[in-house]
């Protein structure tokens, strides 16, 4: 492979996840040139995004530069996909689009890689049935979206699986949905970013304080009654909680939840350096049961013990070193002194990496063996 042409779920500016990741290793592997091209919206606009609008302006974000091997293109369309008759209008909108991968593909042999369905990777996958493909699947896309627009999406992604050479998921979950694919499809969980971290025998020791923390997106996947169940049942420990909040708060929390502001992705690892126990406080819906939270790895990777609720790749966790499953009718006030009294050396912290970073991850896959 000369080159990569990657339609992400996310743009190029935001903080580092899984596409981010894809395209560093495609680089790493093969010095190939890749082309970025960003999301549009593929459903039709609902009231809850003017506040997330205003969530994201408000966040602070550090710059994301864009190195020298890659180029990032922005579609313009309307957000009008579910309705009949978009891909033609908006087609219109996507020329420059199609003729900058008409000229880029020319340049050499290139992968196809789509991370998000749309009507555009659809155009783009019919259009070039020469270039390999892969159909990398980090989420339940059908599972964000509601009525019209999440029956839409789900006949997105079940042509881009269809066409796709490759279709690689993040969940066990997701393996079982997409089962059909049979020798196309290949399990390949999430990772962590292990270089953006302390060495390991260079991470701060344990607060005397316990704190029992979580950084993340509040949102209606967040537990609430879990988290207020467990900031009464430890009345002396704080509970910090990070990030960008939708929907609302609920009222008269315990005076021991502390709750702050979305920060970038360096300040939120100083801060998962401050805590004691990570949480991943989610409930078990549709949209967490495919999910692999790459907050796991990021607390495992900081040698901290993981107390999570019981969904998505979470579940299958039981029994590991580290992880401790809330049971939310039990005691929690012991649950968290079990989870206190987990610790990991240095040796271990660095053999988990080790063994779920991104490079692993995509490597173990074997997408560029089959190409």
């Amino acid at each position: 492979m000369t080159c990569l042409i990657y339609l992400s779920p996310l743009p190029w500016s935001s903080f580092a996840q899984r596409p981010h990741k894809f395209v560093e290793w495609f680089h790493a592997r093969t010095g190939g040139q890749v082309l970025w091209i960003d999301p549009y919206p593929t459903r039709l606009p609902a009231p809850g995004d003017f506040r997330r609008i205003k969530t994201a302006i408000a966040a602070p974000q550090a710059a994301r530069p864009t190195p020298p091997w890659l180029t990032v293109l922005q579609p313009r369309a309307l957000p009008i996909e579910p309705l009949p008759g978009s891909a033609w209008l908006n087609g219109l909108l996507w020329q420059p689009v199609l003729l900058a991968i008409e000229r880029f593909s020319a340049s050499g042999k290139c992968l196809l890689a789509i991370g998000k369905p749309s009507k555009l990777a659809l155009d783009i996958l019919r259009r070039h049935p020469q270039l390999p493909s892969l159909f990398d699947v980090m989420d339940d896309f059908p599972a964000f979206y509601r009525g019209y627009s999440r029956h839409a999406m789900e006949r997105s992604e079940r042509a881009v699986a269809a066409l796709a050479g490759q279709v690689t998921v993040s969940s066990s979950l997701l393996a079982r949905r997409f089962a059909d694919c049979g020798e196309r499809l290949h399990l390949a969980l999430n990772a962590c970013a292990f270089e953006t971290l302390p060495p390991p025998d260079a991470l701060p020791p344990r607060p005397e304080q316990p704190v029992l923390g979580y950084v993340g997106t509040i949102a209606q996947w967040f537990d609430w009654e879990l988290v207020i169940a467990l900031a009464r049942a430890n009345p002396d420990l704080p509970v910090r909680l990070i990030g960008p909040v939708f929907g609302a708060v609920p009222a008269q929390l315990p005076d021991n939840i502390e709750l702050l502001p979305a920060c970038e992705h360096r300040q939120a690892i100083r801060f998962m350096q401050s805590f004691s126990v990570g949480l991943i406080p989610f409930k078990r819906t549709t949209l967490t049961d495919s999910v692999d939270p790459i907050k796991y790895y990021e607390y495992r990777a900081l040698g901290l013990p993981v107390l999570s609720t019981r969904f998505g790749e979470m579940a299958m966790r039981e029994g590991e070193a580290g992880v401790f499953l809330a049971e939310p009718q039990g005691d929690l006030a012991a649950q968290v002194a079990q989870a206190l009294a987990h610790r990991d050396d240095a040796a271990q912290i660095a053999q988990f990496r080790i063994g779920h970073s991104w490079d692993a991850r995509f490597d173990a896959a074997g997408i560029l063996q089959r190409l």
